[in-house]
């Protein structure tokens, strides 16, 4: 419980941010977000008769780090269908916390993304008062690149945690501080994303501020049951994110490709992990 305690603390700033940028429907939506997880995930444990554990927090947790995946006018019957559907299939139906495979949040974006089409945009908010693309959007769509000040400080469109990459790398700090994170993974991922972005001839410093990646490497990649244990595992873990989310950049179907890096190297941890496992003498 004491690291789902930190990873809330973390996220409290750019949760703050986010209620000052999307103001009410941001609010609704992580409510709903959180009480749909928390509900899911009582819900199944009392139908096949398994102790309810929702006083861990991993609930309140996936909840959130679901709701920073969503535009402020996603429907709320969206976000709570595709919560509900991650819980349960991204986590309960492996037994629940500790033995999942895949990030829940992070399957919750995923069935949102094909199930609710359209529930990512438009993008309003009210820093700038007027309907926006997101800055990955532009750039793909027009070949415009937003302010690298403005995503770093916070300024620009995005999903509710995609406004300020400052504030969730101080949320970052905080959680590598308390040890709750493995660092080579964040720093295998944004190292990759650089390195990528100055082969293709592009600002690294715009594709490491739009965006997921910053949440992402720090938030989403780093969930300890989800990702490697041991060192050399981490670091390619990393690389393998790094590597999807510029290739889906550059070549996929969608401007974003951190919930797609993160759960398809999910795929490869007990194959990391079995590979890099220390041989004691």
């Amino acid at each position: 419980m004491a690291m789902m305690k930190g990873v809330l603390i973390a996220l409290a700033p750019a949760t703050l941010y986010a209620l000052y940028a999307y103001g009410m429907s941001a609010f609704i939506l992580i409510v709903a977000s959180v009480l749909g997880a928390v509900t899911t995930e009582a819900a199944y444990q009392k139908v096949v008769g398994q102790p309810i554990k929702i006083k861990n927090l991993s609930a309140v947790v996936t909840g959130l780090l679901f709701s920073f995946t969503l535009s402020p006018s996603t429907p709320v019957y969206a976000a709570v269908i595709s919560i509900a559907f991650g819980v349960i299939v991204g986590k309960q139906i492996f037994g629940g916390l500790g033995k999942n495979l895949f990030n829940p949040a992070l399957i919750g974006r995923l069935f949102l993304i094909y199930a609710f089409p359209n529930a990512l945009d438009p993008w309003k908010s009210r820093v700038d008062t007027v309907s926006t693309a997101t800055p990955l959007g532009a750039f793909f769509e027009q070949g415009d690149m937003v302010s690298v000040t403005e995503a770093f400080f916070g300024g620009v469109s995005g999903s509710l945690g995609e406004l300020s990459g400052l504030l969730l790398i101080v949320g970052g700090i905080y959680l590598g501080y308390k040890k709750y994170i493995r660092w080579r993974i964040p720093v295998s991922v944004l190292a990759t994303v650089a390195i990528f972005a100055i082969f293709m001839g592009q600002n690294p410093l715009f594709h490491l501020f739009t965006g997921s990646v910053i949440i992402g490497a720090l938030f989403y990649a780093t969930d300890p049951m989800t990702s490697p244990r041991f060192e050399w595992g981490q670091i390619i873990f990393g690389i393998g994110i790094g590597v999807i989310i510029m290739g889906m950049r550059f070549w996929g179907w969608l401007p974003e490709g951190v919930a797609f890096g993160v759960l398809v190297m999910n795929m490869f941890v007990p194959l990391l992990d079995k590979a890099f496992k220390p041989v004691r003498a």
